[in-house]
């Protein structure tokens, strides 16, 4: 069978990034490995990564450059209260790029016949998108968010960047009725029905999960009972909302009982204090601060390991967590936003955040369960690798959006009655 002539447009494409720019990066990469005509539009600033990366591709790479708006944009956002580059210049300098995206994909789906246009991130479904009348259709998504905190841990945001948020979303609103992109796009696709309840008035989505595992990347090696100390992991930004503070002290009970070892993988602008925390409770020889490590790298080190925790109180999607699984390392996470998708108890530990103590305690009663029975993590870890293997494989996760393409390619012909 024949593959549509994809364009994927997104601000960014890249590893180094991380996040949500990987979505689009896979795209790219998984239809030119199958030999599909597939064309990436992005911004100028991943042009050196992606050139590099795919020397045999760059005619099929097309690049937006910064506008004066939106460096001015950039610039006020360091001056100002944390929280306006996320509700506010974020935003902005999105959809500027966006606007300029729009002209040049325009003309690539008039020049290299391009039946449809894929636009996968930003992942917000609150986000207007600039894209629609671009000559073929338009499938954007999976989004995921409509994200709140658990009501106990609602101080983790302060009263200013709440502010901010709240203003934000009602901007958003209004510019989706402005802005027509995802009311106009043929598809709509959404990775839970939280995110499908948040989408700006009454628009209709269709389940698809948006993150997946390269699992020739994150390859599982024969896992066997580690000698030494148990050594557990957490890998994310260093920010408020991941809790790492919390699973510091939920490390730190843990360990008078079991000893134990952590590795921090990443960095951000809470690292300080965190560093500051591990010195007081007298952690300096337990805890290990690595700083951020490219996923290539990452995939390594996360091997050594025997467990990751993810206590994370805002988190959309959470990759890591698949990662850990395609690794066959168990995983202990709150049960709050995008883990909770992902982990059942056959395969991690899941704890429901009520308050800052509660959580402190359940999660080092469970990272003493996991450090104390060597048996219990292998057999978490191997069920979470086969639950990745069945569900959530990159090549697998092609195949169903390979499926969307061609019914919005048929629809769009008159071929299939739309939505059927």
């Amino acid at each position: 069978m024949s593959f549509p002539r994809v364009l994927i447009v997104a601000e960014h494409a890249s590893a180094r990034f991380g996040g949500e720019a990987f979505l689009p990066l896979h795209y790219f990469r998984l239809l030119r490995k199958r030999g599909a005509e597939a064309f990436i539009l992005c911004h100028s600033r991943v042009r050196d990564e992606l050139c590099a990366a795919f020397p045999g591709e760059i005619s099929r790479m097309h690049f937006v450059e910064d506008l004066p708006v939106q460096r001015m944009l950039w610039k006020a956002s360091t001056r100002l209260p944390r929280g306006f580059e996320t509700a506010i210049s974020g935003p902005l300098i999105h959809m500027a790029t966006q606007r300029a995206e729009r002209s040049i994909a325009r003309r690539i789906v008039r020049e290299e016949h391009i039946d449809v246009v894929h636009q996968p991130i930003p992942v917000s479904p609150k986000l207007p998108s600039a894209l629609w009348n671009l000559g073929a259709p338009i499938i954007i998504g999976p989004m995921n968010g409509g994200m709140t905190y658990p009501p106990g841990f609602t101080d983790r945001q302060d009263e200013a960047e709440r502010r901010m948020v709240f203003a934000a979303r009602g901007m958003a609103m209004l510019a989706n009725r402005v802005i027509p992109g995802k009311r106009r796009a043929a598809l709509l696709l959404v990775a839970n029905s939280r995110t499908q309840n948040a989408l700006p008035g009454r628009m209709n989505a269709e389940i698809m999960t948006e993150n997946g595992v390269d699992l020739e990347r994150f390859v599982r090696t024969a896992r066997q009972v580690r000698t030494g100390l148990p050594r557990f992991a957490f890998v994310g930004r260093l920010v408020a909302w991941k809790a790492v503070d919390i699973l510091i002290d939920a490390f730190e009970g843990a360990r008078r009982e079991q000893p134990m070892l952590l590795d921090i993988f990443g960095d951000g602008p809470e690292r300080g204090r965190l560093e500051q925390r591990v010195h007081t409770l007298g952690l300096s020889e337990t805890v290990t601060f690595h700083g951020f490590v490219e996923q290539a790298e990452l995939a390594g080190r996360l091997t050594l390991c025997d467990a990751l925790v993810l206590p994370s109180l805002f988190e959309c999607g959470g990759a890591v967590v698949l990662e850990a699984m395609a690794l066959a390392l168990p995983v202990i996470a709150t049960r709050w936003g995008g883990p909770a998708d992902y982990l059942d108890e056959t395969c991690g530990v899941l704890i429901d955040p009520h308050s800052p103590e509660q959580l402190t305690g359940d999660l080092s009663s469970a990272i003493k369960l996991l450090a104390q029975d060597a048996d219990l993590r292998l057999r978490l870890g191997e069920c979470g690798r086969q639950k990745v293997e069945r569900e959530y494989d990159w090549e697998q996760k092609l195949d169903h959006m390979l499926q969307f393409y061609r019914r919005v390619m048929m629809e769009s012909n008159g071929e299939l009655p739309a939505n059927s």
